[in-house]
């Protein structure tokens, strides 16, 4: 009613007839202005995130739409509507260093950035549910951008799964320099071997029993399986191969990364290809 008045009479005049505080009237009219603007947003990166981020990856992308919006006032907005990420915190147990005991080093030696596409790619797997039963998921990283160039799924654990993996890899395979991955059979075969001689790739083993010289795999796997494995019922190996294959797309595609400065992979990549040309 005040408002709808407001060319007629003054605010102060109606607040005392009403016998409303002008405070109350001010107050009201702000916060109902911010919050019907800002939530159908947040609701919006939220939905549009998979249900992934967080406050922090919330504001980046309001930021982006041109809101400056806190993430105290993001997470009150989530909180009211419902609004829980998927996303947790990894949480690491201390390690006791052991000897290595193969005759391949450690290539990479936690040296997880890299300056050029391919330079060093990390890989890893994990199981899910497929009808009742474990099934396998084998994704091969590149460290430069985070992107997963390659990725595959199978009922059993083995040099097949990862094989697949490299064939799905859509730049040609010699533009690899290095391999990193853990002590597993899966890796260190004869099928694998033959893959890494002929197009020269160089291998790199995890220390034995250390996870944090595999960091960056084990921190995407974590991810994967926080927002994509534990998240579905997947009824056939058919059907997780192609929810698989969509949420490689997205990841690589759409979502933000912290690490890369709130850019998608592929926006990364771009970014960072267009300097140096």
């Amino acid at each position: 009613m005040i408002k709808s008045n407001a060319h007629k009479y003054s605010i102060s005049a109606m607040c005392k007839v009403l016998q409303i505080p002008r405070s109350t009237y001010y107050y009201e009219s702000k916060a109902k202005e911010s919050t019907d603007e800002i939530t159908p947003k947040v609701i919006e990166i939220f939905k549009a995130s998979r249900n992934n981020y967080g406050t922090r990856k919330i504001k980046v992308e309001l930021k982006k739409a041109g809101y400056i919006v806190s993430r105290r006032k993001i997470g009150r907005i989530m909180k009211q509507n419902g609004l829980v990420s998927n996303y947790t915190v990894a949480q690491y147990k201390s390690y006791v260093d052991k000897c290595n005991e193969s005759k391949i080093a450690n290539e990479l030696n936690r040296e997880f950035n890299t300056d050029e596409p391919y330079a060093a790619v990390v890989s890893d797997l994990t199981y899910l549910r497929v009808n009742k039963r474990w099934n396998y998921v084998c994704l091969l990283v590149d460290l430069f951008n985070r992107e997963i160039i390659g990725y595959s799924a199978g009922p059993n654990k083995d040099a097949p799964l990862v094989y697949r993996a490299f064939a799905k890899v859509k730049t040609r395979l010699n533009d690899i320099t290095l391999f990193h991955t853990d002590r597993g059979n899966e890796f260190k075969n004869k099928i694998i071997d033959e893959v890494l001689d002929t197009f020269k790739i160089k291998r790199s083993l995890s220390m034995k029993g250390c996870p944090y010289d595999n960091a960056v795999a084990e921190a995407t796997f974590k991810i994967f399986k926080t927002e994509f494995a534990n998240n579905y019922h997947f009824e056939s190996l058919e059907q997780l191969e192609i929810m698989l294959a969509d949420y490689v797309n997205w990841f690589n595609n759409i979502r933000i990364h912290s690490t890369l400065g709130y850019l998608s992979p592929k926006e990364y990549k771009l970014h960072n290809l267009k300097k140096t040309v």
